[in-house]
């Protein structure tokens, strides 16, 4: 082994990309979004073809294997392997050339299908076949497992679309795929080279009549569209070199779609393009009572020419309930549906689709298929199609250790067959007592079934190869393929014989053999696979490790198994141009250490050894340094893995162990500091403006140099609220209003507490601002949380009387106000549990509240200035995540001519003392420079800048120079 790494320390120095084999990276890599998990020996970025090269050549020679990743988001463990991985994501992601007139596109594999969108969109353009993941897959991996999506009954499958693919052979040889006549046939059949030979086997192979005629016998029907078992010798055969009346011409590209990186690297590829779909669209929601009755309805739907026919089972939708980033996407259910069908209408007009929708639902009535039928259409469109392809995370949500697993969620058979197959199947289940989910692409014969088993069971483990076992000899018995678009990788390969006959799987062992003679591309996929209930996540048997902890983890049954929700389905790994907060570190370095699901994949596995400490561990600590804690993971993860919380109790316990830092306890304690300095603001400011005495302060504390550090107010908040609440409160109040006076707006940012209060009074509101303790919010960013529980249960305890439904906690700083929904019930111990979901309940904030009011026809418009204005607002991370960016645009909105736009920014980079502290700081200000910045730059001065979050304004303005201001002193200055 020393011989090993000391080869790839050498390698390292010949590349332009990098390598890494530390023990951080082989465990994150370890996995992908199945239930496998084999550390490979190294883990490879390479920057171009010489780095993939480089890379073969050692594996050569050293008979090791090569597995070429992109966001790793396959569901059947095609990209776990134990040999050397090839990411091609962070750097081989290059668009390399467009032609219009031709509709085709040439890209490198790291592209992101909807970046490849977003790009082509201007040009009327777009590539056809989509998947649940096309945020974050790569179009190598959509090539590699030739993948479909929603829209397949139209736009087919990715193999359909691949024109031509520049590869590397196994021997390190580059070629090119592309559509060839017979002469250049012939010519390749000539070459002396591996090029030669594959040309060569493929013509021996399909020429043999035997072998012609069990693969037309013994491959899935061909009036199946979603065909992906094994390697498409079938489709090859269906070619002018092998069928004399096809017009088809031969292309190694349909046999490379599919093959899932075992014949061949792709290195750039070329996609056929179609025009943007028709303008006009709608989605009819159909709910039917009953599951059973969708197979049956959908063979009506499918008469009406949809664009689109999907699934989701009740069992789907339930889990979609108490999912933060579903909660907006639900809102055309009705009632409790036993499942949803979703049937999407293109047209050319307005007209056409409603005509479509019409017929649709009178057809439905008529033979008595479902009970509601809400028609979507605009904007609302994406919400549904959101909560579709939320179904793969969300399963995760499903509380033990039993949840569904990917094993036979990819069968497809003809469409006329699925009512019959589904009712076989769920025979099938009943048979051993299990249930499934049942959700996806019923429109083309494929539905997602996942049995839900439990694989740290040993029974369930060996359950799983049975079912698998049955299923693909059920699969057969209707000419069905056992794999749609996921692919075959090491869970499905060892039922290829069942499906396509030992007589077939030994041709694509020919194939195999003869592309990759060494066996060093992507092995142990597609064929000579090994037992597919082998190299799981969990060790069956191992019993899960309880361990004790401060925040209440009840929800996921401890904390490892709130770790263990991420399923692996990547929605971490979202770029800045495709918008959202989670995760802004990985926006920012395009690296796995710093996405959710990378640190959840530590945390799982070191948080899970047999230690005497099971929090002591480095690697956790390394993996969570980059953590803004923004809290985007709970909302937009759809399994809800929230890393913030997980990194507070973390750091608890890492402390109890290795002590607090000074600049922690100074970071976390910085409300005793601001006290003492606001009986002396002068003074205070002094020594924190100087350039010389804070130069020295930020040396000795760790913060940046550059950054500036917040300054104390001449007066506090609760000052001025002594001195002249009373004067101000109305006589006759509309309504009560509790203000939570946090630290920051205390101390700091005084004059937005004060605009907020005589915005509140000048509407008629009386504001009363009870003692209470400080928010906590720092002791919970900086991991000392059983002080941040302490809080949490004085405030509950002290305003839980004072706080009910007709008078409201209201609450300026959103980081402030917005524990007592996020973190306080969490925190509060199982006797003040009650009063704290009771607390959350009447907390809002300042917002929420006005806006509320202003909803229930309190507040007026013609309270405000008619003058217009222009507002940009960045929203606060946590109220994204929480609550909602939409009250702020609400409230702002509410003068008449005023005009808002919410900037599509993510974390601005600040996050509380993170963007503070020296080793961060360029980090922090490279995220703000994401999307934030820019946008806050090429913005008018007179333009008004909104931010409610006190560290988000204090980022803008050492960021760009402008100053931003809080909502609330927007409206107070917009009172007429």
């Amino acid at each position: 082994m020393v011989s090993f790494y000391s080869q790839l320390n050498n390698l390292r120095t010949k590349l332009e990309g990098d390598l890494k084999y530390d023990q951080i990276t082989r465990t994150m890599y370890a996995t992908d979004a199945s239930d496998y998990k084999e550390p490979p020996l190294a883990v490879v970025w390479p920057k171009g073809v010489s780095d993939i090269k480089k890379v073969l050549d050692l594996a050569r020679k050293l008979k090791i294997g090569v597995t070429v990743r992109g966001a790793g988001t396959s569901l059947a463990g095609q990209v776990v392997s134990s040999g050397i991985i090839v990411d091609v994501s962070r750097y081989m992601n290059r668009i390399l050339e467009l032609n219009t007139a031709e509709k085709w596109v040439r890209v490198e594999p790291g592209v992101v299908l909807d970046e490849l969108n977003l790009y082509l969109k201007p040009y009327g353009l777009f590539f056809g076949p989509e998947t649940s993941t096309s945020n974050r897959c790569n179009i190598g991996g959509m090539v590699g497992n030739n993948s479909c999506g929603s829209h397949s009954i139209v736009y087919g499958s990715t193999r359909e679309h691949t024109i031509a693919v520049r590869a590397l052979l196994s021997d390190c040889s580059e070629v090119l795929f592309e559509p060839v006549g017979s002469g250049t046939f012939d010519d390749k059949c000539h070459l002396d080279s591996t090029e030669g030979n594959i040309y060569r086997n493929i013509k021996e192979l399909l020429s043999d009549p035997e072998n012609r005629r069990n693969i037309k016998e013994e491959f899935p029907d061909p009036r199946i569209p979603r065909r992906n078992t094994g390697y498409a010798l079938d489709m090859l055969l269906d070619s002018s070199i092998f069928d004399e009346s096809s017009p088809t011409r031969f292309n190694f590209c349909k046999l490379i779609a599919g093959s899932e990186g075992t014949l061949a690297i792709a290195t750039e590829i070329r996609l056929n393009l179609v025009p943007l779909p028709p303008a006009h669209k709608l989605i009819v929601c159909v709910h039917h009572r009953e599951r059973d009755e969708v197979y049956r309805a959908n063979l009506v739907a499918l008469k009406f020419n949809p664009s689109a026919v999907e699934l989701m089972d009740d069992k789907i939708l339930e889990l979609t309930r108490g999912s933060l980033s579903q909660r907006d996407n639900r809102f055309f259910l009705e009632g409790d549906p036993g499942a949803i069908l979703i049937v999407e209408f293109a047209r050319d007009s307005a007209a056409e689709a409603d005509k479509s929708a019409g017929e649709l639902i009178k057809a439905f009535r008529s033979e008595g298929f479902g009970y509601a039928f809400p028609i979507i259409r605009g904007s609302h469109m994406a919400k549904v199609w959101a909560l579709r392809k939320a179904g793969l995370g969300v399963l995760s949500n499903m509380k033990g250790d039993r949840r569904p697993v990917s094993l036979v969620e990819d069968t497809a058979v003809r469409v006329e067959d699925l009512p019959a197959y589904i009712n076989d199947f769920a025979r099938l289940l009943a048979r051993y007592g299990k249930e499934s989910v049942y959700h996806a692409h019923i429109g083309t014969g494929e539905l997602h079934t996942r049995p839900v088993l439990n694989l740290k069971d040993p029974n369930d483990v060996e359950l799983f190869r049975i079912i698998g076992i049955e299923t693909a000899k059920l699969v057969k018995k209707y000419r069905g393929s056992l794999s749609g678009e996921h692919g075959d990788g090491r869970l499905r390969g060892e039922f290829i014989p069942i499906i396509l006959g030992q007589y077939n799987y030994n041709l694509l062992r020919k194939v195999k053999k003869c592309w990759d003679p060494d066996n060093i591309l992507n092995p142990g996929k597609i064929v000579d696979t090994g037992r597919m209930n082998t190299f799981l996540r969990h060790v069956p048997g191992e019993i899960t490790r309880e361990i004790p902890a401060i925040f209440d983890f009840s929800s996921s049954d401890g904390v490892i198994r709130a770790a263990e929700r991420c399923n692996g389905s990547g929605d971490c790994r979202k770029s800045a141009i495709i918008g959202g907060t989670m995760c802004p570190s990985f926006m920012a370095t395009m690296d796995e250490k710093a996405c959710t699901r990378g640190r959840a994949n530590i945390l799982r596995e070191f948080l899970s050894m047999d230690t005497k400490d099971p929090w002591d561990h480095r690697e956790i600590y390394e993996v969570l340094d980059l953590c803004l804690g923004c809290k985007g993971c709970k909302a937009e993860c759809p399994s809800g893995v929230d890393i913030a919380k997980l990194k507070s109790e973390f750091l608890q316990h890492w402390y109890d162990k290795h002590g607090i830092p000074l600049r922690t306890l100074l970071i976390a304690y910085i409300t005793t500091f601001n006290k003492i300095g606001s009986h002396i603001p002068g003074l205070y400011n002094f020594f924190l403006r100087n350039a010389f005495f804070s130069g020295l302060l930020k040396r000795i504390i760790g913060f940046a140099s550059k950054r500036s550090i917040p300054l104390v107010h001449k007066t506090t908040l609760r000052k001025w609220i002594d001195a002249n609440l009373d004067m101000i409160n109305p006589v006759e109040p509309a309504g009560t209003v509790c203000l939570f006076v946090d630290e920051f707006t205390d101390y700091n940012d005084t004059e937005t507490g004060i605009a907020a209060i005589r915005l509140l009074t000048s509407l008629n509101y009386r504001v009363i601002a009870p003692v209470h303790g400080l928010s906590g919010r720092t002791f919970i960013s900086k991991g000392l949380a059983r002080k941040a529980a302490t809080i949490a249960r004085q405030n509950i305890v002290a305003l839980s009387g004072l706080v009910d439904e007709s008078v409201p906690l209201v609450g300026i700083e959103p980081s402030a106000i917005l524990g007592f929904r996020d973190e306080y019930p969490e925190l509060a111990g199982q006797d003040l549990t009650e009063k704290a979901m009771k607390l959350a309940k009447c907390s809002f904030l300042f917002e929420e509240f006005i806006t509320n009011e202003f909803k229930a026809g309190r507040i007026k418009k013609n309270a405000f200035s008619t003058s217009a204005k222009n507002i940009i607002l960045h929203a606060h991370c946590q109220q994204k995540a929480v609550a909602s960016s939409a009250c702020s645009v609400e409230m702002l909105s509410i003068p008449e001519n005023y005009k808002v736009r919410e900037i599509p920014s993510g974390c601005c980079g600040m996050a509380g003392s993170f963007g503070y502290e020296k080793e961060h700081y360029d980090l922090s200000n490279k995220i703000g420079d994401l999307v934030l910045f820019p946008e806050i730059r090429n913005s008018s001065q007179d333009v008004i800048v909104a931010a409610p979050g006190t560290s988000c304004r204090h980022h803008i303005k050492d960021g760009t120079g402008r100053i931003a201001r809080h909502p609330a002193v927007i409206l107070y200055e917009a009172l007429s």
